[in-house]
């Protein structure tokens, strides 16, 4: 596994065709290594720019924090 920290939102198309965002926490066991959890928000949203104006607006995360899949 990589050791790069990932970026702690995701946003990303479902099968059913619309965008949802997931949010990401790591954090580090005793030897340093990153253990990522997640969990998919409930939100749908029908284009990938309402989604990470949604992440912005409510997490107030710089556009770097958030990644697209």
């Amino acid at each position: 596994m990589s050791r790069t920290p990932v970026r702690p939102f995701l946003v990303a198309k479902d099968e059913e065709g619309v965008f949802r965002v997931t949010v990401r926490t790591t954090r580090f066991n005793s030897q340093g290594y990153p253990l990522v959890s997640s969990e998919v928000l409930g939100d749908a949203f029908k284009t990938q720019t309402a989604a990470r104006t949604f992440v912005r607006e409510t997490y107030r995360v710089e556009s770097s924090d958030i990644a697209s899949k």
